[in-house]
């Protein structure tokens, strides 16, 4: 596992370099190769069969969701429904691993409240102007949802994973529905490479 970890952060690293230098031939290649290299490393997580099964299905519907949104393809809704499905794996995941830290999905709650509260707002607005109000709002419940059910589990990297993939998106919903910056590009990714090697790695505890 160790070795598909290290391989999945060298392509990850070569993913944001082409983020950042606008090279999108590297971005085609890396993008995927790097969602590959996280499902290698749930399976060789060592994790309880059941929920590796639904990992690896969560991971494999990004995967997807990751090749509809390449520059290439650039087909948002099949994008955003493939990550949509995805996480509603991850949590079927979750439920396998086991819900014993409800009180501590209390703060995945007070922070889904936030995200309404703040970003949410010019983004939710934005897409109804481009006319994806209504597939954002659902995404945008179905992943602070999961958010809050990845808390309640308790695994540290399951928080992370969760609170980075949260923190992503809503870079890249601002980034394609309010005002687009230099650096988001290269954030959207970091944060979402975080996410999905975090929840890969959740699965060795």
């Amino acid at each position: 596992m160790v070795a598909a970890f290290i391989a999945t952060a060298v392509v990850a690293i070569l993913n944001w370099y082409a983020c950042w230098r606008d090279l999108p031939a590297l971005e085609t290649i890396s993008k995927p190769l790097t969602t590959i290299g996280a499902i290698v490393v749930a399976l060789l997580a060592g994790g309880p069969t059941d929920a590796t099964i639904a990992g690896v299905v969560a991971l494999s519907l990004c995967l997807a969701g990751d090749i509809a949104l390449l520059e290439v393809v650039d087909r948002f809704i099949v994008g955003l429904a493939a990550f949509l499905l995805g996480h509603i794996a991850f949590v079927v995941m979750f439920a396998m691993l086991g819900f014993d830290r409800w009180r501590t999905a209390g703060f995945a709650i007070a922070g889904a409240a936030l995200v309404l509260g703040t970003v949410a707002v010019p983004i939710m607005r934005g897409a109804a102007a481009k006319g994806f109000g209504i597939p954002v709002r659902i995404y945008l419940g179905v992943i602070l949802s999961m958010a809050i059910f990845g808390w309640a589990t308790g695994n540290w990297l399951i928080m992370l994973g969760t609170a980075a993939f949260v923190v992503s998106d809503s870079i890249l919903g601002w980034n394609r529905f309010v005002g687009g910056k230099p650096w988001m590009e290269v954030g959207i990714m970091m944060t979402y490479h975080l996410a999905i090697v975090s929840l890969a790695l959740s699965l060795s505890l």
